[in-house]
This record gives C-alpha cells, structure tokens and sequence, in this order.
C-alpha cells in the first residue's frame, strides 16, 4: 500500500511535551489480510525520532513474500519537527532496494538509491527546486497541531505537505470530514479525526501509469488520526484506500502511547 503522509504544523514547545507509542497495524484487502507491521515513535524535548517495518502476511505470502523497513530522525525546532534523516529498505523476492536521505532545514542535502534505478525516458526529471521545502515520508506522517488547545479539531485536517521519499516528489492535501471512535485490540480507544487525503504527484513519476493516475484522481481516501500522549502530535490509526480490487485498509491492532519523563528522546 502506498506510503500516504501528511503535513506538520509548528506548535510553542513544551517541557513536558514528551511521549512514546509502540504500535502494531495489520493491511487488508477486501477484508482479506495482506501485511502486518510494527511503528515505534518517540517524541523528545528537542528530538524524535521514529522506526517501522513490515512484510506480506496471510494469502499474499503464499504468493509473493515481501518486507520493508524504515526510519527517521530529526529536531523539535521551535515546536516543529524538522527531519534530518530518513532511510527505508524492501525486499520483494530476490530482489531489495534501500533508500537514504539526509535533510537539513527542509531541504535534501543528499539521497541515494541503491540499487541504482535504470533511466526512464518516460519519468519526470526531479529538479534541485524539488528538493527544496520538504519532508521525508515518515516525518511527514506525524501531524503536529499548533497551540494548547483541543487537539482532534477540524482546524487540525486544514494542512498539506511537499513530501519527497528519494525517487518521487509530490504533494499531500488534508480536509476534515468527521470524527469517530475507534478502538485498537490493545492500547488507544477514543475519539479519531478522520481528515480526506489528496495525492498530487508533482516530479519523479511516470505519468501512464495507472496507479499514479488512481491516486491522482481518488476522492474517497481517508485518514484516522488519534494522539501520542504527552505531546501535541498526531498520528495515523487508520487509512481507507478504496481500489478496483476492493477496499484496502491499514489499521492498528496495538496502539500503546504513553507520556513520558523530561528527557532526549532517541528511537534505536
């Protein structure tokens, strides 16, 4: 399923705006089970830092076995998170592909694919200007709400990001629809804001290809949002992906967040 990120707002920091969440969601399609994976979150004083990985379970893995796994890491700079790395690498038969970047005040000082990918006519180049203003995906995916207000608030789903993940660069669009509760197997039962996601391809993609052309049209993707505890940040619960093949849906099984102590947070 694709990688479906959002935009961070900058909130006045805090002392005691610190928290952890150990996280497990499991992917279907039409209901039938596809992945499972596991998202570990830390949110310093002045840093975070996040880790996440995956593979193919259920029917899928009698087919075809895959994995993946992530990371990031960065700043809490005047309330908002600033990334400064982010590397991700998937398996798929024989075949891997590791993904690195590093990032300083938004923008990509380098980044690499390895294997080299091979030159596509079709593809559109990514300029320098690009990479200038972003985010890297699992940054972009925690929702920082600005403030020391209420935190699941329709004002909160009024956000976009410039999301670049090393091979393409592309914007992400929030606006709210409605709140629901939800409740995890273990962990988070409570209230979720449910924000529509936009996707805008903008450089590094092949314009024919269907997926591209979906997600680009889709009106009816949605996204669950519940909160760390002990800080101001959201994160995704849930995310709907209605597909020709039936609905796809990520959701988590164990949600356990947590506030804690006043320390550097630093996620191994």
């Amino acid at each position: 399923m694709l990688a479906l990120t959002v935009a961070l707002l900058t909130a006045v920091p805090r002392a005691d705006a610190q928290g952890r969440l150990d996280a497990e969601y499991e992917a279907t399609l039409a209901g039938i089970p596809i992945g499972k994976g596991t998202w570990a979150i830390e949110i310093g004083d002045d840093q975070y830092g996040a880790a996440a990985q995956g593979g193919t379970a259920g029917l899928l893995k009698s087919f075809s076995q895959g994995s993946g796994q992530g990371s990031a890491q960065g700043r809490i700079v005047n309330g908002a998170l600033v990334g400064q790395s982010y590397q991700a690498s998937t398996t798929a038969g024989k075949k891997s592909e590791q993904i690195h970047i590093t990032l300083a005040n938004g923008n990509v000082k380098e980044f690499g694919i390895d294997p080299t990918p091979p030159v596509d006519p079709d593809r559109i180049p990514v300029t320098e200007a690009h990479k200038h203003g972003v985010y890297d995906p699992m940054t972009a995916s925690l929702l920082r709400v600005p403030g020391n207000g209420e935190l699941l608030t329709p004002e909160a789903c009024h956000a976009g990001a410039p999301v670049f993940d090393g091979r393409m660069r592309y914007e992400l669009k929030l606006d709210f629809k409605r709140m629901e509760n939800v409740k995890a197997d273990k962990g988070y039962r409570g209230p979720a804001l449910v924000c529509a996601i936009y996707f805008t391809p903008v450089a590094g993609y092949i314009p024919d290809r269907p997926v591209i052309k979906y997600l680009a049209n889709a009106r009816n993707l949605e996204i669950y949002f519940v909160p760390i505890a002990g800080t101001r940040v959201l994160v995704p619960f849930k995310l709907v992906i209605p597909t020709p093949f039936g609905t796809g849906v990520l959701q988590a099984t164990s949600f356990v967040t947590q506030a804690t102590p006043p320390h550097v947070a630093k996620t191994q």
